[in-house]
């Protein structure tokens, strides 16, 4: 028998007419090392063509025709025909139903079980269609939602109580949930799901009519397509995030956070959990992080040549103050590390104070805070004083007694590392005055400053040159170039345009001049003013920058960074 279907193979790629004879050889060589491997697969990967070129020609062989989904959406009574099982476990979309067969999408088409399966189960006669892979798993998941398989087995499933159509939560028991519960899955699906698609956070957000979950993808907000019976089982799914990150299920009514630590193939995943009650129900935010994604090396951050050296000169320095500015998400976590990663040496003693710690790194002696137990900032501080430390790394400076140990603690003969939360670079000293430090002690201890952005980059696959658009450019300099970068969409960045994310920085170095206006109180607009005028670029100029090389595009300048 397998006899008989590898030479029907054979023959069905020799009359494709695009496969050689050593190309139907590699095909069939990988076959027998890899058996689990689908055929299809082995194809595709090994015949040395693209998908489409491979669909196209074995479909004409076989008689099935290709079909393009962005220009066809599948009806309504296609889409009730098939359960969410069935087509999740055929990896196939369902079309059209024109009252006596159904036209489905696939695309495997060496698959010839599938066919006859959904006959079975849709009770009428199927005819296949073919699509790129890609394309078909991504309609199944916009029409069907993720993880409806699931969800439907749930529905179905007597163990699991479900929210009643007013939107009440009733008691679900979770200690029935094992490892391959429906739920269980569900919910470790939409985790994947999230991984797969480089978000850094995951808010599921209970509604009136819906229970919604998006993912923050490159610092932008996309909307999850999940089946629409989830709402019934919120409890359920709250329920079973807040078992595996240790909370108390049957606390609703304050705020809790947790952590999760999974794994997703061979990396280990650690996930902070925050809950919230909300007018619906509790809303959860999972925050992604990779314990053991690998340091952006702080040449590769994206610092211009000045802004470099000045960096590299402050990180090397015997004592004070380093300060990384910005809002949360900005990077600055990302940006210390580098700058730690680069001193960390066998003759230098680090330590830091994080929370959370969101990296592990070798070397370094890391200290996670704990305020229920009254391990501080501060507290950490006076402690690091007392361990003969080198550099010192403060995970926020956010009130006046970490603020004067850092201080005190660089006039000490410390090097520290610190974020704070300013608009800019120049902000941060009004800043620290606001919390009650006094100037001349900022003016002693602070070296620098470095406030930062992230915005999206650009993808190279698919951007386009277009002529600049006058009036958006508004630096007082001439525009480098008359053209800038704009984005387009393709597959590789799902459409959007832009793949990926890039650091705008602009770097306050302290010096004579800056410490004299810090002592008189100057406001933040004159302390900038000042390092403009010593070669400080600022945050837009660095900005502008990369959109004339093509880094990221002019709405996205205006989009992270103010007018000044």
């Amino acid at each position: 028998m397998a006899d008989i279907v590898s030479s029907l193979t054979n023959l069905v790629l020799k009359n494709a007419g695009i496969f050689s004879g050593e190309q139907i050889a590699r095909i069939e060589k990988s076959r027998a090392e890899n058996p689990d491997m689908k055929l299809c697969e082995a194809v595709v990967k090994f015949g040395g063509h693209r998908e489409e070129e491979v669909l196209a020609a074995i479909g004409k062989v076989l008689g099935f025709e290709m079909v393009d989904l962005e220009s066809h959406q599948p009806t309504s009574d296609a889409l009730t025909k098939l359960p969410a099982s069935a087509v999740y476990q055929y990896n196939v979309l369902p079309l059209r139903y024109d009252g006596s067969s159904l036209t489905i999408v696939s695309y495997d088409p060496f698959d010839t079980s599938a066919a006859d399966g959904l006959r079975l189960v849709a009770f009428c006669p199927v005819k296949t269609l073919l699509a790129p892979k890609e394309d078909v798993s991504a309609a199944i998941k916009k029409y069907y939602g993720v993880g409806a398989d699931a969800i439907e087995k749930i529905i179905s499933d007597d163990r699991y109580s479900v929210d009643d159509e007013f939107g009440a939560m009733t008691k679900i028991d979770v200690n029935e949930m094992g490892e391959e519960a429906s739920i269980v899955r569900f919910v470790n699906q939409i985790i994947v799901e999230a991984d797969k698609q480089g978000a850094t956070d995951i808010h599921i957000e209970p509604q009136e009519t819906e229970l919604r979950i998006r993912y923050r993808i490159d610092g932008m907000l996309h909307k999850v397509d999940v089946p629409p019976q989830l709402n019934k089982l919120k409890a359920a799914i709250i329920s079973r995030i807040k078992v595996m990150a240790n909370l108390d299920i049957a606390e609703k009514r304050l705020p809790m956070d947790g952590r999760i630590g999974i794994r997703i193939g061979a990396q280990d995943i650690d996930i902070r959990v925050s809950t919230m009650p909300a007018a619906y129900g509790e809303s959860i935010s999972l925050r992604l992080l990779a314990k053991s994604g690998s340091f952006v090396k702080m040449c590769d951050l994206g610092f211009n040549e000045r802004d470099f050296a000045v960096v590299d000169k402050i990180i090397r320095r015997p004592n004070g103050i380093f300060l990384v500015t910005g809002p949360t998400g900005s990077g600055k976590s990302t940006s210390l590390y580098s700058f730690l990663h680069e001193v960390n040496k066998i003759d230098v003693r680090i330590m830091t104070a994080e929370d959370p710690i969101e990296y592990h790194m070798a070397g370094i002696n890391q200290v996670q805070m704990q305020s229920e137990i009254g391990m501080t900032f501060a507290r950490a501080l006076r402690a690091f004083l007392r361990q003969d430390p080198d550099i010192i790394m403060v995970g926020e400076i956010r009130d006046r007694e970490t603020a004067e140990i850092a201080i005190n603690a660089s006039l000490t003969g410390h090097m520290v590392f610190s974020t704070l939360h300013t608009n800019d670079a120049a902000g941060a000293f009004p800043r620290l005055i606001d919390m009650g430090v006094e100037p001349f002690l900022i003016a002693s201890a602070v070296a620098g400053v470095m406030g930062q952005r992230l915005c999206r980059r650009l993808c190279p696959d698919c951007m386009r040159e277009v002529p600049l658009d006058m009036k958006y450019y508004t630096l007082k300099s001439a525009p480098e170039k008359n053209t800038v970068f704009e984005p387009v969409g393709c597959d590789n960045c799902t459409r959007t345009g832009y793949k990926g994310r890039r650091a705008l920085f602009e770097v306050l170095e302290v010096d004579e001049d800056i410490e004299g206006a810090i002592v008189r109180r100057e406001n933040a607009t004159e302390i900038r003013n000042i390092s403009i005028s010593k070669g400080m670029k600022t945050l837009r100029e660095d900005g502008w920058a990369k959109a004339f090389r093509g880094i990221t595009s002019v709405k996205e300048i205006m989009r992270v960074t103010e007018e000044q």
